[in-house]
């Protein structure tokens, strides 16, 4: 029986991309999903290499994969993951997607002429643009928990936790090529004053503003992240001593000089901060070494740095 009536009615109207190509890669035959797409029609480009009409087709890889097919008269198949398309066609998808093009999973099968030693490849294109759009938004809504679990809610620095991970990374990095490491820790001082006189929102805004403009003097290795309440810390990898006290003198001499306005106040704030070097300590020492060393700073005047001494003098009581 012959079915030739139902055949090109089906091929017209499915839903999935047809395209026939003979043993030279010439293009045999397409259906409508192919001919709407690509906006062309196969009267025009019967017999022409594939290579030709679809130049942005992944020459190399498609003739190998093709060769294949005929070669081992075996299947192949490509997904939208591996490649997200073989042949570029416009997606109809009433969705918001990065690229324009249509997302495609594409089976290879190899086809006999009947009564013909004649052999042709049928590839079979399957719309994937839905599944490549949901993952690229899965993708975004992880990526964005991540950053939610490392960064702090106010200030958009890391967080403590995170912070703490990315000191014990970069201890571990400094023992093993016996590179240098300091860390600052700083904070705001008489924030509780601030506080009593511009209120908490006053005060979160003094935090947001500060901290970006200490980020910017920032190097991109640098790793800053908020310790707790008005207290930060820096990271600075491959920086001795002498090199970490002049970032911290240039944080102090940035806050200082730096007015905010708020509520049509203009608020100046200044910095204290502790500086320590990495000499073999736990994460536990080096912060400690620089907690010191900041509230030796409070004691003496505020609005300064000072680097931790090897006999570091006694505190009993938090100066703000």
């Amino acid at each position: 029986m012959q079915l030739d009536w139902l055949v090109q009615p089906l091929l017209t109207q499915l839903n999935t991309g047809v395209l026939v190509l003979d043993a030279a890669h010439n293009i045999v035959y397409f259906n409508q999903f192919i001919a709407r797409r690509a906006d062309i029609q196969l009267s025009d480009v019967s017999g022409r290499l594939v290579y030709d009409i679809f130049a942005d087709a992944p020459k190399a890889w498609l003739q190998r994969k093709i060769d294949g097919v005929l070669a081992l008269q075996s299947p192949a198949f490509s997904s939208w993951e591996q490649r997200q398309y073989i042949i570029k066609l416009p997606h109809l998808r009433p969705v918001s997607s990065g690229s324009q093009h249509m997302a495609q999973n594409c089976s290879m099968l190899p086809v006999k002429a009947p009564n013909s030693a004649e052999q042709f490849v049928c590839l079979l294109i399957e719309d994937a643009t839905d599944a490549y759009v949901y993952q690229q938004q899965l993708q975004h809504s992880m990526a964005q928990l991540e950053l939610a679990n490392r960064t702090d809610g106010l200030t958009g620095v890391f967080n403590r936790r995170h912070w703490q991970h990315e000191l014990g990374q970069e201890i571990q990095r400094a023992k093993r090529y016996q590179h240098p490491l300091s860390l600052l820790l700083f904070d705001l001082d008489k924030f509780k004053q601030l506080n009593d006189q511009y209120g908490h929102q006053g005060g979160d805004a003094v935090l947001i503003e500060l901290s970006g403009i200490i980020a910017a003097l920032l190097r991109d290795t640098d790793v800053l992240g908020r310790y707790g309440g008005e207290e930060f810390g820096v990271i600075l990898p491959e920086t001795d001593m002498a090199g970490a006290l002049l970032v911290a003198n240039r944080i102090c001499a940035t806050a200082a000089g730096h007015q905010m306005l708020f509520n049509g106040h203009y608020i100046n704030a200044t910095v204290s901060i502790g500086v320590s070097s990495f000499s073999g300590q736990t994460i536990d020492e080096l912060i400690q070494q620089s907690d010191i060393a900041l509230y030796n700073a409070k004691r003496q005047g505020r609005n300064q740095a000072v680097a931790w001494q090897q006999q570091p003098e006694t505190y009993l009581k938090k100066v703000k």
